[in-house]
């Protein structure tokens, strides 16, 4: 049980996928305009990657070596495909809204990136816990800097007015460049974090999961990285 939890929390801030080892940043700086959008698609990402490692966990000592990236593909892509048909029938004006990264979750890094280095390698529920939690990690990440960028944008979040009367919105945190500002804001934010409280516990600086070959993931570096 202690090691279901362990593989769970991890997601949530130490191995956090966009803003620790910056996993799926084409989703996070393309349609976190608005709160609703980064929700959306967390939750969609959230599915599809529970779903995949649960069934690749399922099949991983029947698929053979030399083509298990195909068929994780082909696995993603059909829930992907499901995924994109709901949205359509239940939640039609998000998927107008998500538009092309709906069915770009397909190759997205984070379902490619814990299918190879997680679920081809341990059982089922090890899986399902490792998916839950970097899904929901990656479903807050979105929304959070959705949110933000919504909120300095256009003074609201979810639709609703938060700011003064007198707010003068800042157009740019709802472009392109506004993601970039954003990201680079939350990342430098957590970082500075997490090295004030290591001196406060008197250890060293800890080595930044968002450098060098421990963020991507696919050959376990960020596993070995914490074995060390």
């Amino acid at each position: 049980m202690s090691r279901i939890v362990k593989e769970f929390i991890k997601g949530l801030w130490v191995e956090l996928p966009p803003f620790r080892v910056l996993l799926g940043l084409c989703p996070t700086l393309a349609v976190t305009s608005t709160a609703e959008n980064g929700l959306g698609m967390g939750i969609a990402v959230l599915s599809v990657l529970t779903m995949s490692n649960m069934i690749i966990s399922c099949l991983r000592k029947i698929i053979p070596a030399k083509v298990r990236i195909a068929c994780f593909i082909v696995i993603a892509a059909s829930l992907v495909v499901a995924v994109e048909l709901l949205m359509q029938a239940y939640v039609y004006p998000l998927y107008l809204k998500l538009g092309i990264f709906v069915p770009l979750i397909v190759v997205n890094c984070l379902i490619l990136g814990r299918a190879e280095a997680f679920a081809s390698k341990n059982g089922v529920l090890l899986s399902v816990a490792d998916a839950l939690g970097m899904g929901i990690g990656f479903t807050v990440s979105l929304t959070f800097l959705g949110a933000l960028r919504e909120m300095l944008g256009n003074g609201t979040i979810f639709g609703t007015q938060v700011m003064w009367e007198s707010f003068e919105p800042a157009a740019l945190m709802s472009m392109a460049p506004g993601a970039f500002i954003g990201l680079g804001v939350i990342l430098a934010s957590m970082n500075a974090l997490n090295r004030y409280l290591s001196r406060r516990r008197g250890e060293a600086p800890p080595e930044l999961m968002n450098s060098g070959c421990a963020s991507c993931g696919a050959c376990g570096g960020i596993e070995n990285l914490n074995a060390k």
